[in-house]
């Protein structure tokens, strides 16, 4: 029997279990027939603001993960264990939409460490952890709804593709390994789990794939796509309207639309100027504001966003962060954001004004590990 497309599997049904449902909790498993055409926005349903509830920090120098939850006003409190152990040098750590699983990236062990997620955000190895992928994985991403894996690995020049087993396993998919340009080094899904988008830093350009049922990688008409010099890392807004690259080398962010194909074209004034080293951005879930950390002028660039894609400085930016932050991540709930400093070995924590604004809030910054590189947010779920 042939197997249906995902737009299909969603308009026949989709079942949510315990998810934080905007500023509830969904308490029962139900399903619901979803029109292909309202896809997009049903996954920003789903994802619409909720509260955080667990932080996971990949430290590379001292290979582990920081485990934190966080309070109510955004700081945070190492859970129980913290921090867990993890391959040679992790450099990527992300979660399952579900907060199930997690899983890192370590770049010199050049494998994937896979986690169960418990409910007080402790993490403990699933069986057959950690995972082979290719040479030098750099990045990972959980597709939103929890069915595949993929990871950048740029040493081999390709991404690898993995299915999640029930106990969070990885299995890799037909056809994997996955060609991709030079030195791909981020990787991200959309939220409808249709298209994967790829960073080639060496490239300067961004490979666009469709994602088949399997899993399995396809390249979209006109993929790759021009982007500006080192492209570090790209991200997609929640309602599968636009991409964002930060190119590190051009210090300055690349932004496109995203047609029904998947195909990316460049917004009018793109690329936008970012601060010295842009290495990370990471979107709002409502989609109204963007920030970059940047390394090299130590602080963090934040802009609003247009309703053509484009940015716009918010009042303020950018923001001062004195040691040379590489990641970013903005909660569930668009209340809070999240630093990580390279070079400080902490987690800078602020909350986020009805303009965009960052101010730190009480407590942060909050120790990490050595090195932390990446950073993970959960959103509240039931156990």
């Amino acid at each position: 029997m042939k197997t249906p497309s995902l737009p299909q599997q969603i308009s026949a049904s989709i079942k949510v279990f315990g998810l934080g449902f905007r500023n509830r909790t969904v308490r029962s498993t139900f399903s619901v027939a979803v029109p292909t055409a309202t896809i997009p926005a049903l996954f920003f349903l789903l994802t619409a603001p909720s509260p955080a509830q667990f932080a996971y920090v990949a430290n590379a120098d001292s290979g582990d993960i920081s485990a934190y939850s966080i309070n109510a006003n955004g700081s945070l409190t190492s859970v129980p264990g913290s921090p867990f152990a993890a391959g040679i040098e992790p450099f990527s750590v992300s979660v399952d939409l579900m907060a199930r699983f997690a899983y890192a990236t370590n770049f010199s062990g050049n494998n994937i460490s896979a986690y169960r997620i418990g409910s007080n955000g402790a993490l403990t190895p699933v069986s057959g952890s950690p995972f082979e992928t290719g040479a030098g994985p750099i990045s990972v991403a959980v597709d939103p709804l929890a069915r595949f894996v993929y990871v950048a690995n740029s040493g081999d020049n390709n991404i690898s593709g993995y299915a999640i087993g029930s106990n969070g396993a990885l299995i890799p998919v037909p056809g994997t390994l996955f060609s991709a340009g030079f030195a791909p080094v981020s990787v991200a899904v959309d939220p409808t789990g249709r298209f994967a988008y790829v960073a080639n830093k060496m490239s300067n350009n961004i490979s666009a794939y469709r994602i088949g049922p399997s899993g399995s990688l396809t390249p979209v008409p006109g993929s790759p796509f021009p982007a500006g010099i080192g492209p570090r890392s790209v991200t997609v807004d929640s309602a599968a309207r636009f991409a964002y690259v930060v190119n590190e080398f051009g210090n300055s962010v690349s932004a496109y639309r995203i047609d029904s194909s998947g195909a990316l074209t460049p917004i009018s004034g793109s690329p936008f100027p970012a601060g010295r080293v842009p290495i990370q951005a990471a979107l709002d879930p409502t989609a109204r504001f963007l920030y970059v950390a940047n390394r090299g002028s130590s602080d963090i660039s934040a802009y609003s966003i247009g309703s053509n894609g484009s940015l716009t400085p918010v009042p303020g930016s950018p923001f001062p962060e004195a040691d040379q932050p590489v990641s970013v991540a903005v909660d569930p709930a668009a209340r809070f954001a999240y630093a990580l400093n390279r070079a400080g070995n902490n987690v800078s924590v602020y909350s986020i004004g009805s303009s965009g604004s960052l101010t730190p809030v009480a407590g942060s910054p909050s120790a990490a590990g050595i090195e932390p590189v990446s950073v993970a947010l959960t959103r509240s779920v039931l156990k």
